[in-house]
């Protein structure tokens, strides 16, 4: 049987202490000592009581409800940032947390960045979106943290991704360094932030090994899936365009990549090695498996979460935090 769902007034006066020290316990404001928190949450926990947080969030002038954007909740590295993300704040902060996956579509994902500015949200986290969106949909002055890429028209958010540009530079290094000199990059023709800072590692390692960018080897793709690489592949082979190594800014890519060469019967690693990029299942289980740069998906996701909490609680919303996570190499029979 349910117990009623009694006042802070009645709570207060259980517990014998007065109703200002209840509210500062439950909002963990304020000065109290333990023993009077303990006696408090004991009340409070055999009572039922909830709060009100239709009043608390007209009170607080906050809703305790964030928005997240994501471009395909279905692709593994974003699900895995959400699903961090989302424990975080629901099992840890007691916020409700949006999930709008915007299927990569511009008008989709400005139409959610609308909504959720309507709804009161407290704050933003933004994941891979299109980077000159923000400053068109959100009207109201609120935080916002962009994960894996840099918007263009707001310098005033907070950024977290991968140190992509060493990542590109850790995978290009590792083929050279097994014997590659004709190394194939495949990239997004798209200039976001992580594509450039991608090439760019990829682009400073091929230098430093003083050997010369080949534009013949340099693939841009219209879009960043299996299919669009194999093919690429298969175009190169077709074209005897000679090559030894391949980076590739995703797995997908490096999978479609690893098809291409095995439906030409090309050995791997022994006469092509693949670097693909991301760490996602289909790297671990493809065969051969692929050698790939590693993103912290967990760290990203509670840094991004932690991040956000920090500015809504500091009623902070212009900020120039940076934060970008070390990489690493999973090395496997690709290379």
């Amino acid at each position: 049987m349910d117990k009623k769902n009694l006042s802070i007034k009645e709570i207060a006066e259980i517990s014998g202490v007065s109703v200002a020290t209840v509210s500062r316990v439950i909002n963990q404001n304020g000065r109290f000592s333990k023993e009077t928190e303990k006696k408090v949450l004991e009340v409070i926990k055999n009572n039922n009581y909830k709060t009100n947080l239709v009043a608390k969030s007209l009170r607080m002038k906050q809703t305790n409800t964030i928005g997240v954007i994501v471009p395909d909740i279905k692709n593994e590295f974003f699900a895995s940032i959400v699903s961090e993300i989302e424990e975080y704040f629901f099992e840890e902060e007691n916020y409700t947390v949006f999930i709008c996956n915007s299927n990569g579509e511009k008008e989709k994902e400005l139409d959610y960045l609308a909504s959720l500015d309507s709804k009161g949200v407290d704050g933003l986290i933004y994941i891979s979106g299109y980077d000159d969106t923000l400053h068109t949909s959100v009207r109201r002055n609120i935080p916002v943290v962009c994960i894996d890429r840099k918007p263009k028209e707001n310098n005033e958010v907070a950024i977290i991704e991968s140190d992509n540009l060493d990542g590109g530079y850790q995978a290009t290094s590792l083929l050279i360094e097994k014997g590659c000199k004709n190394i194939v990059i495949l990239k997004s023709e798209k200039d976001t932030s992580t594509n450039l800072d991608r090439f760019e590692g990829y682009r400073k390692a091929i230098e430093e090994s003083s050997n010369h960018l080949n534009e013949e080897l340099i693939i841009s793709l219209k879009k960043t899936h299996f299919n669009y690489a194999k093919d690429a592949i298969n175009k190169l082979i077709e074209k005897n365009i000679k090559f030894d190594g391949i980076f590739a800014i995703n797995d997908w890519l490096a999978l479609g990549a690893l098809y291409a060469l095995k439906d030409n019967n090309f050995k791997i690693p022994d006469e092509v090695k693949i670097v693909g990029f991301d760490n996602v299942s289909i790297s671990k289980y493809s065969y051969p498996n692929i050698t790939t740069v590693n993103q912290n998906k967990k760290l990203m996701g509670r840094t991004a979460a932690k991040t956000l909490l920090d500015l809504i609680n500091n009623k902070q919303t212009k900020n120039k935090i940076h934060t970008k996570l070390p990489i690493d190499i999973v090395y496997r029979s690709t290379t």
